[in-house]
């Protein structure tokens, strides 16, 4: 198949599809043990329960289930998430944690809220702490004292962006976590991140199961730039795609405001450029769209500036979006360093594009305004939209519920349509990219009609 936009295929698969399942990924989930109490939820008419043998079909593209069971095939399924009539743990005696990575996404208070909302009135479990600033929370030597929630002082935090339990970057020793968590007597760990903390997830649950210990851990996938791995969608990214519109709308309205005028919006998405597609997509008014998955050239006649060039010839105005992860070829990476992540340090492509841009129209002596917008750091500290805090809550209910039955070592997926459990082993086994054949990036190449820029 071809790998860049010269030569794109016509497959027209769904989104969910185009994440690319790998046939020996792992399905199914841990227990702590058998369910012998009964749930709270039973006493509550009209409440369906969902057992475990229900499955959701993980995908979309399979011609007949008859054709793969006729070659031998197996469908891969997901667990389906839900309350289960009989759970692992005591709510007169359980006590709950939770914890945020990473950075700032909108909806994380949310998720917050409909945890601690879930298990208070749903379970009747009154001993839930958050674990403040990330994983050094549980390291005894930063001192950073546990916060006690409750439904009253969680009763508002939807309307604030950020997280009212902090967060942090950065490997912390797994022992040290699992000996914190012993000493608070912890029966069930929520962790709400991304694809690093899901990585230091699957260590903690690792040392968990080598000390035999009885702790759910259950993750929630955050990251505003939709890049994990087995789900359709993360939250926080509806509203990233709604803010990185209204500063499109801006670049737009400043291209066309001024004489060979150039808009150039920086979105956030460090390997994946799904927020910067989806505006695009959403807007119809970008003309060039730079992705990570994406290569393109500067220089010579297919490249960017020369491409520019002639666009403001034709036009007098031209609008670029570029995912921050977009180019970093024209980067030394050894130079940038690694963050406290251990993460390969990104190049700041929006401000060498404007500077190559203006230096290439001074040199060809071509008259050119560039208007530059980074709304980084606006767009993932905002409040999470109404999309978003729908969302948010079915995932922090489902999340209870699973910790609850005693399941452990997963993460909790939307998947489609339906929400999933997800083994951590399978959701940390790759990050989820664009497909440059698939429907998403065709529909950017067709709203802006951008060649290849090689």
């Amino acid at each position: 198949m071809p790998s860049n936009a010269c030569d794109i295929s016509q497959r027209l698969y769904g989104n969910i599809d185009e994440i690319g399942l790998d046939a020996d990924i792992e399905t199914e989930i841990s227990s702590l043990g058998p369910r012998k109490i009964k749930s709270p939820y039973v006493a509550k008419r009209g409440i369906q329960f969902v057992g475990d043998e229900e499955r959701v079909i993980a995908h979309l593209a399979y011609n007949s289930i008859s054709e793969v069971i006729s070659k031998g095939g197996e469908l891969i399924s997901f667990e389906y998430a839900g309350p289960r009539r009989d759970i692992y743990f005591d709510p007169s005696k359980a006590k709950a944690a939770i914890v945020t990575c990473g950075g700032l996404c909108p909806g994380i208070n949310d998720v917050i809220r409909a945890i601690v909302m879930t298990l208070h009135f749903g379970y009747g479990i009154s001993s839930i702490i958050g674990i403040r600033y990330g994983l050094r929370g549980f390291i005894p030597d930063y001192q950073l004292p546990v916060m006690e929630l409750t439904p009253k002082n969680v009763e508002k935090i939807h309307e604030l962006g950020g997280t009212i339990l902090g967060s942090s970057r950065g490997h912390q020793p797994i022992d040290i976590i699992v000996d914190t968590l012993e000493r608070l007597n912890t029966s069930m760990l929520f962790i709400i991140g991304g694809d690093g903390t899901f990585r230091a997830g699957a260590k903690i649950v690792e040392e968990i199961n080598r000390r035999r210990l009885k702790i759910a851990v259950v993750a929630i996938p955050k990251t505003i730039d939709n890049d994990i791995y087995l789900v359709s969608k993360t939250f926080g990214f509806d509203t990233a795609v709604e803010m990185a519109c209204q500063a499109i709308r801006c670049a737009h309205t400043e291209a066309v405001g001024a004489p060979n005028c150039i808009g150039l919006v920086k979105v956030m998405g460090r390997h994946s450029g799904f927020i910067a597609a989806a505006a695009t997509t959403a807007l119809r008014e970008v003309n060039y769209c730079l992705i990570p998955e994406s290569d393109f050239e500067l220089e010579g006649d297919g490249g960017l500036l020369n491409v520019l060039r002639k666009r403001l010839i034709e036009r007098n105005h031209a609008v670029i979006v570029v995912a921050e992860g977009a180019g970093q070829k024209f980067f030394d990476a050894k130079k940038l360093g690694k963050d406290p992540s251990g993460n390969v340090r990104l190049g700041d492509i929006g401000l060498f594009l404007k500077q190559k841009i203006k230096e290439y129209f001074d040199s060809i002596g071509m008259e050119c305004f560039i208007r530059y917008i980074d709304p980084s750091y606006i767009v993932r500290s905002v409040p999470a939209n109404v999309d978003d805090r729908l969302y948010c809550a079915n995932l922090g209910q489902n999340a209870v519920h699973a910790a609850m039955a005693g399941k452990t070592g997963l993460m909790i997926s939307l998947w489609n349509d339906r929400y999933v459990h997800i083994p951590l082993a399978s959701a940390i086994k790759k990050r989820k990219t664009i497909d440059l054949t698939g429907r998403l990036w065709l529909s950017v190449l067709e709203s802006t009609g951008q060649p290849c820029l090689k």
